[in-house]
């Protein structure tokens, strides 16, 4: 096994979870954009646990597809 097959997962790895935090972050600017509160008012000031949950729940579901994505 030379080096460019061992680096090869490495770099797959890398790549992956920079397109899944990629993924993330524009997931929740989308959501803070379309939403017409602000997001970290309500939860951080108003105690807003449901829409805490709703946001946890957003991006479970999204690491969930990225992991699904990432295995095959």
């Amino acid at each position: 096994m030379d080096l460019a097959q061992a680096l090869k997962p490495l770099v797959l790895t890398l790549v992956y979870s920079a397109a899944g935090v990629g993924m993330f972050g524009l997931s929740f600017l989308l959501i803070t954009k379309l939403s017409p509160f602000s997001i970290r008012k309500e939860i951080e000031e108003d105690q807003n646990v449901a829409l805490a949950i709703l946001i946890a729940a957003v991006i479970i579901g999204l690491s969930i597809i990225i992991a699904a994505s990432i295995s095959g």
